[in-house]
């Protein structure tokens, strides 16, 4: 099979979607399919198996992660195109732009590329744009992954704006409208839990008999318990983009706060530089914990792991989740996990067994269990290993490029579910829930 994914933001760095596509992409060229990925800056790292396109944009964040090719490698006149000016300006401020732009400028690109290529499907990584349903009207079948519905952001991110600018702000960024409308006409649409699943049937009205899961997985030969690394007492690491109100990074500083004057402890933030954060250095001051925090910025995945290894404890204080890969990253180490019971972690953690969680957008409840783990050694090794032996067993790359591939088939063969999905449960992989 010939397959064609879409990615507007194609970095790993970019968050779990560009996680999900070097994964993903890899193992269906491992299983003999041909792979190709278009996508925009900053631009993926992909597997030596899969062929990328990389489409030139004007956006702002094409400037903003390629300068030197933006000033000074491109004709100076072409940034004043009409089109291009409006794209520069206005993906500075709205994400939607982003995503149409892209997408439209993928389907110019695919046009050219049709010339020497004729892909059995497209794949779109969460686009979810205009310029896709014209891929689609032009005869290609398209299959969508939504990791979560926007709207779960936008409506965290209102909750915690202090000003009327801010919330104006987050209103303008993110999409309204586009992605619905785009989500409704694929031909399928896969989520990578069953949270998510029911999110995006709610709030984006797709059908249910539309709709697939098929969860993430993890590289257990690079996410691994290291016999050479010793646990660090006392050592807390979240991994995140605290940026972003869906991820918690306000509740977990509040929890460190009430801990300060009585457990000896040191977070340390996997997240961008420190120089491009607002929430947690301001709240790092107010609250006084700076000998207690720090910023690693962007680590190598070498180093992320044995961060992972030498945490006594990993921390995911998020409101919300399409699936949580650093919890599961942290797991397959054998690290003690907290997270929350906000969707999607009750799906892949165990409460009391494989990890611990409390209520999300609680600062007390946090702080009583980072509390509870640090004096606890017994229940932090028993969580660790459990949660290994879970994360292994259940979440592998293989498998979910398996099921996506029977998503694909199912799609191009023009079979449809042979009973109707029950209304508590999206099923794996084109089969009803319980099959």
């Amino acid at each position: 099979m010939k397959i064609c994914f879409l990615m507007y933001q194609g970095n790993m760095f970019s968050g779990g979607q560009g996680i999900y596509l070097y994964y993903l992409t890899r193992e269906l060229a491992r299983l003999g399919h041909e792979v190709h990925v278009m996508a925009g800056p900053p631009y993926p790292t992909l597997d030596e198996g899969v062929i990328g396109h990389n489409v030139e944009t004007h956006s702002f964040w094409s400037y903003h992660h390629y300068k030197r090719n933006f000033l000074f490698e491109r004709h100076p006149l072409t940034h004043f195109h009409p089109v291009n000016l409006y794209e520069l300006i206005s993906t500075r401020i709205a994400l939607s732009s982003l995503l149409l732009s892209f997408s439209v400028r993928a389907y110019v690109k695919l046009n050219e590329l049709a010339r020497h290529h004729r892909f059995d499907i497209i794949h779109d990584n969460q686009t979810l744009s205009y310029g896709t349903l014209l891929m689609q009207a032009s005869g290609y079948p398209v299959v969508g992954t939504v990791h979560h519905p926007l709207s779960v952001d936008l409506r965290n991110s209102l909750a915690q704006s202090a000003s009327l600018y801010e919330k104006a702000r987050r209103l303008l960024w993110y999409p309204w409208i586009m992605q619905e409308v785009a989500a409704r006409r694929l031909d399928r649409v896969i989520t990578v839990s069953h949270t998510s699943a029911a999110a995006v049937e709610r709030a984006f009205r797709v059908p249910r008999e539309k709709l697939r899961v098929v969860h993430n997985g993890i590289d257990h030969e690079i996410f691994r318990p290291l016999p050479d690394v010793k646990e660090e007492p006392g050592s807390i690491l979240y991994v995140g983009n605290s940026e972003d109100r869906n991820k918690g990074g306000r509740y977990l500083m509040e929890a460190l706060r009430l801990l300060r004057d009585e457990m000896d402890f040191h977070l340390t933030l996997v997240d961008q530089k420190k120089s491009n954060l607002k929430l947690v250095p301001r709240l790092v001051r107010e609250y006084g914990l700076q000998a207690r925090v720090t910023f690693a910025g962007r680590v190598p995945t070498e180093e992320l792991v044995r961060l992972y290894n030498r945490a006594e404890m990993v921390v995911s204080p998020s409101l919300y989740e399409g699936f949580g890969l650093p919890a599961a990253e942290a797991m397959s180490c054998r690290r003690a996990v907290i997270a929350t019971t906000a969707p999607a972690f009750p799906e892949v953690i165990d409460h009391g067994e494989t990890g611990w969680l409390v209520p999300p957008a609680d600062a007390a409840a946090l702080a009583k269990a980072i509390r509870m783990l640090h004096g606890s050694p017994g229940l932090r090794r028993k969580l660790g290993e459990n949660g290994c032996r879970a994360i292994r067993e259940r979440f592998d790359w293989r498998r979910a490029a398996q099921q996506t591939l029977a998503v694909y088939e199912e799609v191009c063969s023009g079979r449809r579910p042979a009973t109707p999905l029950p209304a508590t449960a999206v099923s794996d992989g084109g089969e009803p829930a319980g099959a």
